[in-house]
């Protein structure tokens, strides 16, 4: 797929991303995180808005204290709550007092917003999208830019770096299909993810993902046609992996496609192996 790279970005600063929009890439790189987690500044009349604070980690959040300067946070806004773009946000709440938002469903008991959001609320010109699959309460958020137009904060959901993982049980890979469906019938033309750089005419890719799962789901069809098979077996033959992180990561995978296929009817499970219906 045709995934973007960057360099390494300047830690601790923000960077100017689009007008009224900075960046600050949170210290935690990792397989699963490229350069770390994306915290997005965003102006708004009254102050700031803070989309995804990023980990439990001090210094991150000196990092986003000192961008703001003497400008207001106003608004703490939670993409999902993964612990990568959750961490922080007591933390931030604690030193600006601002209300947090989120889904209004949170998948973790650790966190419950000030303000919970549902599909299409609105929030200094931020407009929520549920979009499940990699986590069951990922939200995108659609906005405009003065002189960029119509933008999407994907998050996770869809990133310029690399695919998402969907780990169930929260992650759910036909909703993960319908979520990136529904992205193809939007108009944005430039995403900004939860990590990884800026993502110019996103659809592209968008298309690509859905295709890469398609071929993924039948290639695991025609392994289980072979012979019947554990998770194990059929990520072992399928993906090239030899980081243990990202063997695990392909085997949670292989399960969603299965979980997704025993729903339809087409694949069923005798205890660990894994067979057509």
């Amino acid at each position: 797929m045709p995934f973007l790279t960057e360099a390494e970005p300047k830690r601790g600063v923000a960077l100017d991303v689009l007008p009224g929009i900075r960046r600050i890439v949170a210290r935690n790189p990792g397989v699963m995180t490229y350069h770390g987690t994306n915290t997005y500044l965003i102006a708004a009349e009254d102050g700031l808005t803070v989309l995804d604070p990023g980990p439990d980690d001090p210094t991150h959040v000196s990092d986003i204290l000192e961008a703001a300067g003497d400008v207001p946070i106003r608004r703490i806004l939670l993409s999902h709550t993964h612990r990568d773009h959750l961490g922080a946000t007591a933390a931030l709440k604690n030193a600006t007092n601002a209300a947090t938002y989120g889904f209004h469903r949170p998948a973790t008991p650790l966190f419950t917003p000030d303000h919970g959001l549902k599909e299409s609320d609105e929030l200094a010109g931020l407009t929520a999208l549920h979009t499940p699959g990699h986590a069951s309460d990922h939200l995108a958020f659609a906005y405009t830019v003065a002189g960029a137009g119509d933008i999407l904060f994907s998050a996770d959901h869809v990133m310029s770096w690399s695919s998402s993982i969907v780990n169930p049980p929260d992650g759910d890979m036909k909703a993960y299909y319908n979520s990136l469906l529904r992205l193809l019938d939007r108009h944005e033309t430039v995403y900004l993810p939860g990590h990884g750089p800026l993502l110019p005419e996103p659809r592209a890719l968008v298309a690509e993902m859905l295709a890469h799962r398609r071929r993924r789901e039948a290639a695991i069809l025609e392994a289980l046609r072979a012979r019947p098979s554990t998770i194990a077996e059929i990520a072992a033959r399928l993906y090239a992996k030899q980081n243990p992180m990202l063997k695990i990561a392909a085997e949670r995978n292989v399960l969603a496609h299965l979980l997704k296929l025993r729903t339809e009817g087409i694949a069923i499970d005798h205890g660990d192996v894994w067979a057509p219906a």
